[in-house]
C-alpha cells in the first residue's frame, strides 16, 4: 500500500493537487496548483514523482481527467472516482479542499470508483463507439432524405424495396442533378425491382423546387463520407 496519496481535483483550465502522506495523516498536506495544458501536465507527473507519490485519484469530471490520466498513467497507480461519491458539503466547495477530501476519502474507502481500461482496449471502445455514432447518424440521413422526397413529392420508397439499394442511389443522385424526367429516371431502376415501369414513373413523378435537388445532393454526399 502506498504511503503518499495525490488527490486532484479537475478542472477545465486548472488542477488543484493535494498530497496525502498515510504515515502522517493529521499533518497539511502539500499543495500545488498546475494548469491543463501538455507542458503542465508533464511538470505535475515529475513534482509527483519527487515526492514518490505512487497513487492518484481524481474524479471523472467530464472529459478533463483523461489527459492528465494519459500523462500519469505510465508512472503510478491511478484511480478514478465517481464524482457524486465526493460531493462536498452544500456551499463549502474550495478547490483545495475538494482535492484534499478527494485523497482522504479514498484512503478511508469511502469512494465509489470508475472502470477505466487499459490502453489499448481504450482504442477499441472509442472505435466502437464511433462506428456505432456513425451508424446512428446515417439511420437519421435516411429519415432526413425521405422527408425531403415527401416535400418534392417523390414516393420512390413506395415502389423500391431499399430506396438506398443501386437502383434507389442511382435515381436520387439523378433528381440531385437536376434530371426532372419521370421517364428518364425510370430507366435508371434495374430489371430486380418488383415494380412495374409505369408505377416507378408515377413514384418519380414529383414537383421538386431547385433548392430541394440541391440540399438532396448535399445529403447524398454526407451519405457516401459515413459509407465510407
Amino acid at each position: 500500500m502506498a504511503n503518499k496519496i495525490a488527490g486532484i481535483d479537475v478542472h477545465k483550465k486548472v488542477l488543484m493537487v493535494v498530497v496525502v502522506d498515510r504515515a502522517t495523516p493529521d499533518e497539511k498536506p502539500e499543495r500545488r496548483r498546475f494548469l491543463t495544458m501538455p507542458t503542465e501536465l508533464r511538470h505535475l507527473s515529475i513534482w509527483l514523482q519527487e515526492r514518490g507519490v505512487e497513487e492518484v485519484v481524481m474524479e471523472s469530471t467530464a472529459q478533463y481527467w483523461r489527459s492528465v490520466w494519459l500523462e500519469l498513467e505510465p508512472h503510478m497507480s491511478l484511480h478514478l472516482a465517481q464524482a457524486f461519491s465526493n460531493k462536498a458539503p452544500r456551499g463549502r466547495k474550495h478547490d483545495f479542499k475538494d482535492a484534499e477530501r478527494l485523497a482522504r476519502r479514498f484512503m478511508a474507502k469511502e469512494l465509489i470508483m470508475s472502470f477505466v481500461p487499459d490502453g489499448a482496449q481504450r482504442i477499441w471502445r472509442n472505435l466502437t463507439r464511433m462506428k456505432l455514432q456513425l451508424i446512428r447518424d446515417r439511420v437519421r440521413l435516411h429519415g432526413q432524405i425521405e422527408c425531403l422526397l415527401e416535400e418534392m413529392r417523390i414516393k420512390l420508397s413506395v415502389v423500391v424495396t431499399d430506396l438506398f439499394g443501386a437502383s434507389g442511389l442511382r435515381i436520387l443522385h439523378a433528381l440531385a442533378q437536376d434530371e426532372t424526367d419521370p421517364k428518364n429516371l425510370a430507366l435508371l431502376g434495374d430489371d430486380r425491382l418488383k415494380c412495374s415501369e409505369e408505377q416507378l414513373i408515377e413514384a418519380v413523378t414529383g414537383r421538386s423546387h431547385p433548392v430541394h435537388r440541391q440540399m438532396l445532393g448535399l445529403q447524398l454526399e454526407r451519405l457516401r463520407h459515413m459509407n465510407e
